[in-house]
């Protein structure tokens, strides 16, 4: 098996990579970045000791890609996932990189008949729309009301049944836009992939940023001795999102690897659900019982553009499509978050000056 990651130096792409390589030696590993984003060069090492064949290529270079493989399989990892992306100096290097970049990986897909796993995003969901969810306030956090007006979410969450008009973030239209070339190229070439709308992915190697990551932002910004702002929603840190340890994200994914037949054509939610949820007032409070440490933390009422006061994966389709489960929690993540960055403290800090 010939697997070529894209973003392969990124958070998602290097330990995609690593465990691919560790759980399938036999397996020819190749990642593909870019090394924009601060911090991937901290992954180079490690794809070299795992055995892993680098390119410095860019996805929204065509050559880039075509000159290499061919390939049995492509893990489409490679994004700019920042929900504020665009805002300001225009939208050319989210789009280029998150649809036209989605295109030329299509391309090799279809040159080499190889199979697509497509990383998408929960953030295809319209942000006005999910600004209108009925939500209940309690102590510590933000919670969907049983009744709902709108289709596509309960208590469990937002289900792949949730409107889809609406605007939401050039992010997220990118990745929804990168998902309905992935169906032309199915009914148009006969392609096998699979769609995965990731919520918020977090552990060990992750640069988290305010608008990427946050949980490791968080966890980030107690461990450094940082201050922080709850954003919106009155400033209170009740806002809530799920979220998944990259480990159980690459379970997935080798499970869908070793079976495309079971798994192309499927397009699903993939995150850590209502059990595996939180909100940054109680993420505040793991990372302080964690580091020992409690930064200064400021309260701002407004949101920014493309804010919302909660998300939470419904996964009910993926589970009925197959036994893979979360295996990880909220406390147990973070606190893998925390150990990484006490072993690596140094690289850290100087990937983020």
């Amino acid at each position: 098996m010939r697997v070529l990651v894209t973003g392969g130096a990124g958070f998602v792409g290097a330990n995609l990579g690593i465990a691919l390589k560790q759980r399938q030696p036999g397996w020819e590993v190749t990642a593909l970045d870019n090394l924009k984003r601060r911090g991937s060069e901290l992954n180079l090492p490690r794809l070299r000791e795992a055995g892993i064949a680098f390119a410095h290529g860019d996805v929204r270079e065509r050559s880039d890609l075509l000159e290499l493989g061919p390939f049995d399989a492509l893990v489409e990892c490679s994004a700019e996932p920042s929900a504020l992306a665009g805002l300001e100096g225009g939208g050319d290097y989210v789009v280029d990189t998150n649809l036209l970049g989605a295109h030329h990986c299509l391309e090799l897909a279809r040159r080499d008949d190889a199979y697509l796993v497509f990383l998408s995003t929960s953030r295809v969901y319209p942000v006005a729309a999910l600004n209108e969810v009925a939500l209940v306030e309690s102590e510590t956090r933000f919670e969907l009301e049983p009744e709902q007006g709108l289709p596509g979410v309960s208590e469990a969450g937002i289900s792949e049944h949730f409107p889809l008009d609406g605007a939401r973030t050039l992010y997220g239209t990118s990745k929804l836009a990168a998902e309905l070339l992935i169906a032309e190229y199915e009914a148009a070439f006969g392609l096998r992939a699979v769609v995965n709308r990731c919520g918020v992915i977090a552990g060990p190697w992750q640069m988290g940023k305010v608008d990427q990551g946050v949980f490791t932002y968080w966890t980030l910004a107690h461990r450094l001795g940082q201050p922080l702002t709850y954003i919106g929603y009155g400033g209170s840190g009740k806002q809530v999102r799920d979220l998944l340890h990259v480990e159980d994200l690459v379970d997935l994914i080798e499970r869908q690897l070793l079976d495309p037949d079971h798994w192309a054509g499927f397009t699903g939610n993939v995150g850590g659900g209502r059990d595996c949820s939180l909100s940054l007032l109680e993420t505040t409070e793991i990372c302080r019982e964690l580091t020992g440490n409690e930064v200064p933390i400021e309260g701002i009422p407004e949101p920014r553009p493309g804010d919302v006061p909660i998300y939470i994966s419904d996964c009910e389709l993926l589970y009925r499509h197959t036994d893979w489960r979360p295996e990880r929690g909220p406390r147990g993540i973070l606190a893998d978050i925390n150990g990484w960055i006490s072993e690596n403290e140094t690289a850290v800090r100087t990937s983020l000056t």
